[in-house]
């Protein structure tokens, strides 16, 4: 049987992470016969000794002309987005999207991909750390800074460092079906899908009210009274300010209305009970301010993309011991 030919593009300072990451995952899919069904090599723009960003050399033997005897192409994490992509690159790269071929953006990548007009008009999503510099960059591209990866025709697109393992096992899905994907999830060691999209992992900091305003003394109470009718009247009454100019303020200062920035802080609030608290669901509903369990589910479901019962199960320290050391 005839494997698929994938070519992974190397460079200066590549992560080694995401270099090995189309290798071991794609090279560990077999189909029921065990035969392998991926063929994995590496080229560069120039062959020859490259570093990595771990410091360690390799020897590249293939030049760009790989991409054009290769059925896929990867585009590992582009080890800064700053940098801008060669003439000779973005034409390789041109020139297999012209011919259909599999084009493949983990993480940063994707800014390779966009250098290189492949992402016009169509879906994408990158690293949630650079999410703002992409949109800016790329403004003809329907960015989708919230999911895992994504794919619009015969590009993909990866999300950060670890989502490039999602992203291969979901190349493996669509090309080989869910039992290969699901067998070589299992010899990774890895769900075969991960629940919900980036959202979950994306810091969220408390915004920088300016001093002049009373507001910010007005949003740290709220935070401090989420599980409380934090109405609008009453948010107003605080702020000693009539419904219409607090309205105004408020949005003229955290570019948000009351409700969604309630529902934000108090999706938050239910994310730090589920991490490091063992309290029923119903509980935490109330904790947080959404009152019943049907409430949090929708809001956790339109912020992050997932359930809360996922959520716990993947970031609780109650299930998840190691974290805990991670963060000490």
């Amino acid at each position: 049987m005839i494997s698929l030919r994938v070519a992974v593009l190397v460079f200066d300072g590549v992560s080694l992470f995401h270099l090995s990451v189309p290798g071991m995952v794609l090279g560990t899919a077999q189909t029921a016969a065990h035969e392998p069904r991926y063929e994995v090599s590496y080229c560069s723009e120039t062959p020859g000794m490259v570093s990595t960003d771990q410091g360690i050399g390799l020897a590249v033997s293939h030049g760009l002309e790989l991409m054009e005897t290769s059925d896929v192409i990867v585009i590992p994490a582009w080890g800064d987005q700053s940098v801008s992509v060669s003439a000779q690159l973005i034409k390789a790269l041109q020139l297999a999207n012209a011919q259909d071929k599999l084009i493949v953006g983990l993480c940063l990548g994707a800014f390779v991909l966009g250098d290189a007009g492949l992402l016009d008009g169509k879906e994408a999503t990158t690293h949630w750390a650079v999410r703002d510099e992409f949109a800016r960059r790329f403004p003809k591209v329907r960015f989708r800074p919230e999911v895992l990866y994504v794919t619009d025709g015969n590009v993909m697109t990866s999300a950060g460092t670890v989502a490039a393992i999602d992203c291969c096992l979901h190349l493996i899905r669509q090309r080989l079906g869910a039992d290969v994907a699901n067998r070589t999830a299992k010899m990774l060691v890895t769900p075969p899908h991960r629940q919900g999209g980036q959202a979950q992992y994306v810091e969220q900091p408390v915004p920088q009210l300016s001093s002049e305003t009373h507001l910010s003394d007005v949003l740290a109470w709220a935070r401090q009274n989420l599980a409380s009718d934090l109405s609008l009247d009453v948010l107003a009454d605080v702020a000693k300010m009539s419904r219409r100019t607090f309205t105004r303020r408020f949005k003229e200062a955290t570019g948000s209305t009351v409700s969604k920035w309630l529902n934000a802080q108090r999706v938050m609030r239910a994310q730090e009970l589920l991490e490091t608290t063992d309290l029923p669901i119903e509980c935490i509903a109330g904790e947080s301010g959404f009152g019943t369990p049907l409430s949090l589910r929708k809001q956790f479901g339109i912020h992050l993309g997932t359930s809360p019962s996922e959520y716990r199960r993947t970031f609780s320290r109650e299930m998840n011991p190691g974290r805990m050391v991670e963060q000490q």
